[in-house]
């Protein structure tokens, strides 16, 4: 697979998913701009990793797990991923802005204790309808839907009063007003802001810190 056809690839995911997503965008709810900040703001210890360690390029993605537009580049993030296993890891850092986002971030936290965060945030994403529901969020759904991906949900639900989940909640709220986050997903690719929203853009940054 050379770049045009990953490009292709990304732009037959997107055509749908970014008509709404540029429409969210323009209600303040996908990415944009976003300011620098300290380095120690972009990846904390307890923040969740997806690829090799060593990398060569980090892509932060300050998320929420009841937005749409987040919900339209997990599946395109996967595929850049996918192109690229060895040079390209995704840090994930939560920006609960929604009603019940921060119940959402508790089950993914408790997902993450039994090893089952990725599955549950695909589940969470591909029945988001279900329960992220703006202004009347339906929270029990969410828990069924992780319970249906294989979540142990009487753990889960002790797992996600822990103080430490707690902290992950106060850190990287924190962090999105220290590094200026106003939307979601708002993304980083080794400290550099992504600019212009979407998923080329996007592509083309990480191209531009993979070059020697």
């Amino acid at each position: 697979m050379n770049r045009r056809v990953l490009v292709l690839g990304t732009t037959a995911l997107a055509v749908a998913a970014f008509g709404g997503a540029a429409i969210l965008y323009s209600r303040g709810e996908a990415g944009g701009p976003a300011a620098t900040g300290p380095s120690d703001a972009f990846v904390r210890p307890h923040s969740p990793v997806i690829g090799e360690a060593d990398a060569r390029v980090t892509v932060v993605e300050f998320f929420d797990p009841s937005c749409e537009a987040c919900r339209a580049f997990h599946p395109i993030l996967k595929q850049i991923l996918a192109r690229h296993p060895s040079d390209v890891k995704l840090v994930l850092r939560y920006a609960a802005f929604h009603q019940g986002s921060d119940e959402a971030v508790r089950i993914l936290e408790a997902a993450r204790r039994q090893d089952r965060f990725e599955v549950v945030l695909q589940a969470l994403y591909e029945r988001q309808s279900e329960w992220a529901i703006h202004g009347a969020p339906n929270l029990e759904n969410a828990w069924r839907i992780a319970g249906a991906a294989g979540l142990d949900l009487d753990q889960a639900r002790r797992d996600a009063r822990l103080p430490g989940v707690d902290q992950v909640l106060v850190v990287d709220m924190a962090d999105v007003q220290a590094l200026q986050v106003t939307r979601t997903p708002t993304f980083f690719v080794n400290g550099r802001p992504l600019v212009s929203f979407g998923p080329q853009q996007l592509y083309d940054l990480i191209l531009s810190e993979l070059r020697p």
